[in-house]
């Protein structure tokens, strides 16, 4: 079976797509006129293990070539004279100063030339890799499956690459690697159950922290993968009612009503206190399906690096949270830094009878002169959600950034009232109560890289104490106001 997940970025080996920008590639593996991400994406040769890359070896075959013939030895942004060399260079540059997924995958590369080469350079490469990926496993992967990153996108990679070391020892059967071959495959087992829980009805990942479409495979295409390999983990069919789950180590909540709606919910630390560079300023955020089909969405990123831009997309004001006096809860910056963080408090999650009651706060304002705190609890009913956001101390502005799926079609039928009309038809009220000043306004949404896509925002502004959304997806007509 031919594994693979990404589409091919070229039909001829002259034009090439990444990253939502096309352009013609003349021979310059290192031209400087495109950004180094798209340059990266250029060396990373994907295309050889792409949808009907088997179909196209005389094209896959031309593509290495030029790759070899354009890339001398310690040449540019990646060069080839033998894997040996490779293997010899990336050892004396492993990514101590970056860590996280980086230096797993590493980790991984180095498993992989010393189980390959062999001989004497060769076993040192497979010890070491070994020692360093046993370090990493442990430090990485949090005990309820999520890799420490906290981004479902990230999630999907590492689980790859996981997928790619049990399947190597499979086949090589070396015994320098058979004795992590148990744990290799309970931490992929438990990270397949995580990445299952933060994906929406629609089969793709949930948008928190760095988080796109197409950069990264998603829950169906690392099963598919896990399958092959004897480890399938089934997405498990939700009893009928109303379900959550608390997933503490990584600090995520999610709620679900049987296989209709979901709602998942940010209660984590900006994390690891390290390497945040794929973090957002989400804290307490939330996305929401109902129908099977996604109403709710954090805005996604469309690019990295430093620009303001990226900055926008990783500020509080691009998910669905409160941002108070126009300060992001988090100081994100830098493209990939953050300074003074938001760190979650008196996170709980209760399911009685018929309702679900999520809570938490966070401390990110405190370093503001009000030291505001912000608390938001879910309520989840059999017919609705109530999300109610409390702020204590002192601020001049509060506003809570609701953002739309751009299928998503708003109506309003009162002052604080709005009918939405999903693409499958069904009518959904949204009641906002508390807000001093209510808009509804034009944004975009980045479901990919190089992608904007037009979708609306709802913002509620108050000074007061309290900011409440409900949703009712039952019965709508009898909450309608007179």
């Amino acid at each position: 079976m031919w594994l693979c997940f990404l589409n091919p970025a070229t039909n001829d080996g002259k034009s090439f797509f990444f990253l939502g920008q096309s352009a013609c590639f003349e021979g310059n593996w290192n031209d400087p006129f495109f950004p180094k991400l798209w340059l990266y994406n250029l060396h990373y040769q994907d295309d050889l293990n792409a949808r009907g890359a088997e179909t196209r070896v005389e094209l896959c075959t031309g593509m290495v070539n030029a790759w070899i013939e354009g890339n001398p030895p310690l040449q540019g942004n990646s060069w080839v004279r033998s894997l040996a060399q490779q293997a010899d260079a990336l050892e004396q540059q492993l990514e101590y100063h970056i860590l996280a997924n980086h230096l797993f995958a590493n980790a991984k590369a180095l498993v992989f030339f010393g189980a390959y080469l062999g001989g004497a350079e060769g076993n040192r490469w497979l010890r070491k890799g070994l020692k360093l990926l046993d370090r990493e496993v442990k430090e990485q992967f949090l005990n309820d499956g999520a890799h420490y990153e906290r981004s479902p996108m990230y999630q999907g990679t590492l689980l790859w690459d996981f997928a790619g070391l049990i399947a190597l020892n499979q086949v090589m059967q070396l015994p320098e690697m058979n004795s992590w071959a148990c744990e290799w495959r309970q931490r992929f087992e438990k990270g397949l159950e995580w990445l299952a829980t933060m994906t929406h009805p629609d089969d793709g990942i949930s948008f928190f922290n760095d988080a796109a479409f197409g950069i990264a495979p998603d829950f169906e295409d690392v099963n598919r993968y896990a399958d092959s390999l004897g480890l399938s983990v089934a997405k498990a069919e939700q009893p009928a009612g109303l379900t959550g789950v608390l997933l503490r180590e990584s600090g995520y909540c999610v709620v679900d009503w049987s296989n209709q709606h979901r709602l998942l919910i940010d209660l984590t630390p900006i994390g690891p206190d390290y390497q945040p560079g794929h973090a957002h300023a989400d804290t307490l955020s939330c996305e929401l399906s109902l129908f099977g089909q996604r109403v709710f969405v954090n805005s996604g990123i469309s690019q990295y690096g430093e620009s303001a831009e990226r900055h926008r997309q990783r500020s509080t004001a691009a998910h669905n949270t409160v941002e108070v006096d126009g300060e992001n809860s988090s100081e994100v910056r830098a493209g990939f830094r953050v300074a003074r963080r938001a760190r979650p408090f008196n996170v709980s999650f209760k399911h009685e009878a018929e309702q679900i009651l999520v809570e938490g706060s966070h401390d990110g304002y405190h370093r503001l002169r009000g030291k505001v705190t912000h608390r938001r609890k879910w309520y989840a009913t059999d017919s609705a959600l109530i999300v109610e956001n409390s702020l204590t101390r002192h601020y001049h502005c509060a506003v809570a950034h609701w953002h739309f799926h751009p299928n998503v079609t708003i109506e309003p039928v009162g002052k604080t009232s709005f009918r939405l009309t999903l693409v499958g038809g069904q009518h959904v009220l949204l009641v906002l109560e508390g807000a001093e000043k209510l808009q509804v306004k034009d944004s975009v949404w980045h479901p990919e890289l190089g992608l904007a896509l037009q979708n609306k925002v709802v913002e509620a502004e108050t000074s007061g104490d309290a900011l409440f959304l409900k949703i009712y997806f039952k019965n709508i007509s009898s909450h309608l106001e007179s």
